[in-house]
């Protein structure tokens, strides 16, 4: 028999148990975290499945669980900014713990819907000059993030253009001439060009037909080169964009190894999935309490030059040895 001094000894042994247990079975808190891409249609888009692997890899790494302590929402913009519109408020309307915005033709809509949730970018190009934050070291409202690269980046593009292809004295320079980046980055382009005696030519990548007649009109005259520069736009049209400089024979500078693997001749520029599980981190800290305000914004650590041997040969083009020497991959 159980003398009473044992049994409420016992007894209270077993009740300071009882809040541990109770706690043991309560599920973990859900977070949700909101997803945009300005490219895409569809999670079935093999580049959005490698970004988006990344950084789900990478917040598993730090904790986080889809299905058990955190909700992730995607939405697929393909560059369209009535559907980016539609998309942010639907998103904002889910009441996001973090908003993941990936591409600058997201920002303007998100930070219209939203100067509370916080908000992580990816794939942005000045985002001081833009207004998406004060400054880099500081950003000073409920937005940080990645850059994709800064406007010296596009003089680079020009200048390994004329190193692939040193005919070239034309270079059509695709751009989105909606958005301060693309203007910027066309600007570093025009005043790099002079000291590479190659005059430039913008082509707005707004549609497909602008596109089209663009390209089929600069390529009447000689010794003509394409520079792409880093926009939703030209990842969206990516496909025709290399069909066409394959078309018309002229030698093209992209900003993402997507292209070259896609059939496009060059790329110089940041490592993407870098950026994603970069990203991740950030979104991972702003779960556990820190603001946006207080994460700088950062610059790529990481960046590629691929080349496509393949299309340098359908050119004619003799890739010299120290380009190959210099280059991150070549594509047989």
């Amino acid at each position: 028999m159980i003398r009473r001094r044992e049994f409420i000894t016992l007894l209270g042994g077993a009740a300071a148990t009882w809040p541990l247990a109770a706690r043991a079975q309560q599920p973990e808190r859900m977070r949700r975290i909101a997803v945009l891409t300005s490219t895409g249609v569809d999670a079935d888009d093999a580049d959005l499945r490698a970004r988006f692997g990344a950084f789900q890899q990478a917040l598993h790494e730090l904790g986080w669980t889809e299905g058990r302590n955190v909700q992730i929402e995607y939405r697929f913009a393909s560059g369209d900014p009535d559907r980016v519109r539609r998309l942010v408020a639907e998103l904002i309307a889910l009441a996001p713990d973090v908003f993941l915005a990936s591409g600058a033709a997201t920002m303007p809509a998100v930070l219209q819907a939203t100067r509370d949730v916080p908000i992580v970018f990816t794939s942005v190009v000045d985002p001081v000059g833009a207004g998406f934050v004060d400054s880099m070291a500081r950003p000073g409202g409920n937005a940080t993030g990645f850059v994709m690269l800064e406007y010296s980046m596009s003089s680079k593009h020009l200048e390994l253009l004329k190193e692939i292809a040193p005919r070239v004295t034309r270079a059509a320079v695709l751009r989105d001439g909606a958005i301060s980046s693309g203007t910027g980055q066309f600007g570093a382009i025009q005043l790099a060009a002079p000291s590479l005696r190659i005059e430039v030519t913008p082509v707005n990548v707004r549609d497909a037909r602008a596109i089209e007649r663009s390209l089929a009109s600069f390529a009447q005259g000689p010794n003509g080169g394409l520079v792409a520069t880093a926009s939703a736009l030209t990842v969206v049209h990516r496909d025709l964009i290399i069909r066409l400089a394959a078309q018309y024979k002229l030698p093209a500078v992209f900003h993402r190894r997507l292209f070259v693997t896609s059939g496009g001749l060059m790329s110089y520029g940041p490592d993407v999935l870098d950026q994603f599980r970069r990203a991740a981190s950030y979104v991972d800290r702003i779960l556990k309490g820190e603001k946006p305000a207080d994460l700088p914004v950062q610059a790529p650590t990481k960046y590629e030059l691929v080349i496509n041997l393949k299309t340098a040969k359908a050119l004619g083009l003799d890739v010299p040895p120290t380009l190959l020497a210099r280059a991150d991959e070549v594509i047989e």
